[in-house]
């Protein structure tokens, strides 16, 4: 595979290959210097997630994955709609999927799961405002502490891009604003019992 640093003299517009409800996929050729690309680009829209705190304890839904044919440990999130911000689209899909509204959302970061063939730029926020509402999916969502989330990635246990991202930055970012993890561990907001927390 030819690579380059060079910028390309010439993309194509978009030729549709395929769509459904959930993807487009179009070609593109590229011209560079001496040589053309062609690339298969798979648009799934945004995507947007929220991580939702109690004190130590991280909510988390249990989900189906066809590629590990298994359950998956993720944080809520999906598809942004269209007329939705990311942030509202992170606020729903929480509600929608373990009954608990996360209120005051704040950015944590956006990326990109690649930049050459998938398109599907992602929008990642965290709340430690959680309220149960009227249905709580205790049969979908349950409540980890962060440092079992973690080690659960390192022994893979956790394999989400999306969910191991969060939780790392998360880590790294936010819990280098406690004095100490004693702070951390006694700062438990009572929602938690009501939400259906355990481990």
């Amino acid at each position: 595979m030819i690579e380059t640093t060079l910028l390309p003299k010439v993309i194509s517009s978009p030729e549709l290959v395929y769509q459904d409800h959930l993807r487009r996929i179009y070609r593109k050729v590229v011209e560079f210097e001496g040589f053309t690309k062609e690339y298969l680009v798979s648009d799934t829209g945004e995507r947007a997630a929220v991580l939702v705190t109690c004190g130590s304890y991280v909510l988390l839904v249990r989900q189906y994955r066809l590629l590990i044919n298994d359950i998956s440990l993720e944080i809520p999130g999906g598809k942004v709609d269209d007329g939705e911000t990311p942030e509202k689209s992170a606020f729903r899909e929480c509600q929608e999927e373990t009954g608990i509204e996360c209120k005051n959302l704040k950015y944590l970061l956006n990326y990109y799961p690649g930049l050459d063939v998938t398109d599907n730029p992602t929008y990642i926020f965290y709340s430690n405002d959680a309220i149960p509402t009227s249905i709580v999916r205790t049969d979908r969502s349950l409540w980890l502490p962060l440092d079992i989330c973690l080690e659960m990635i390192f022994n893979g246990k956790i394999q989400d891009a999306m969910t191991i991202i969060a939780l790392l930055t998360y880590s790294i970012r936010i819990r280098s604003e406690w004095k100490t993890k004693e702070e951390f561990i006694s700062e438990i907001n009572p929602v938690c019992a009501c939400a259906g927390m355990h481990t």
